[in-house]
């Protein structure tokens, strides 16, 4: 039985080893571009491009998964952010998935350290959505109407995925916390753990769980952002 076990775990290890690879999760950045705590994870060089070693990234990501799958079992929230166009669409998805908040266009500073002004400014755009939705902006003249509409629209590129979240988060998903380098030290700063996929020019130790890998193909961001989703919804699964 314990023989069984073994083989089925190095099946399963394998399995997510060839999805990596397949991802192109493997591809770092170049020598001169990689940060000195992304070194242990390279295994090689090929065509003046790092490698990442597939295997230790593996090891990484369990570690995110068990600690997302226990935001799970709490019901805790997640915030995902990722405001890059490869990460975009990815970031939506997986959080709308969760029912989780997200930030996928620009990160406004104090999001998380000033998060009490920030609130009202989100209330104040649900408000004003919710009004012109029941037609009630027709009592202004056309001029307000057009501000109010702007104003309405702004907010919703910066704040419709914030909506739901009426409490600081209990951890952040990040997708290249060296471009979301913002957000990250918010996060930091309130001691909110912080999960990533971190290409070979992050700064592993800016994040609480990094999952080193290629940052910027759609694929990779993609498996790994479908691994965690799948590690919280996993958690929540009573036993």
């Amino acid at each position: 039985m314990k023989s069984d076990m073994i083989n089925t775990d190095e099946k399963g290890q394998k399995e997510t080893l060839d999805r990596m690879f397949a991802a192109g999760a493997h591809f770092a950045y170049s020598k001169s571009r990689r940060h000195s705590s992304a070194k242990k994870f390279i295994f090689g060089v090929k065509n003046s491009v790092e490698i990442f070693d597939l295997e230790k990234t593996a090891s990484c990501l369990a570690d995110a998964e068990a600690f997302v799958a226990t935001l799970g079992k709490r019901k805790n929230t997640i915030l995902f952010v990722g405001t890059k166009n490869e990460a975009r669409r990815i970031v939506v998805s997986a959080a709308t998935a969760l029912d989780m908040p997200y930030v996928a266009n620009r990160w406004v500073g104090g999001t998380l350290t000033n998060f009490l002004e920030i609130k009202k400014r989100i209330e104040y755009f649900a408000d004003l959505s919710a009004k012109k939705e029941r037609g009630e902006l027709v009592k202004y003249t056309k001029k307000e109407q057009l501000n109010l509409t702007r104003e309405i629209e702004k907010f919703n590129k910066l704040f419709s995925g914030l909506v739901s979240m009426k409490e600081l988060p209990a951890a952040m998903f990040v997708i290249d916390p060296k471009s979301e380098h913002i957000a990250v030290a918010e996060a930091h700063n309130l001691g909110i753990p912080v999960v990533s996929i971190s290409g070979s020019d992050c700064n592993m130790g800016w994040s609480n769980y990094p999952i080193p890998a290629n940052d910027a193909a759609i694929t990779s961001i993609a498996f790994f952002t479908d691994r965690i989703v799948a590690a919280y919804r996993a958690g929540t699964v009573k036993e």
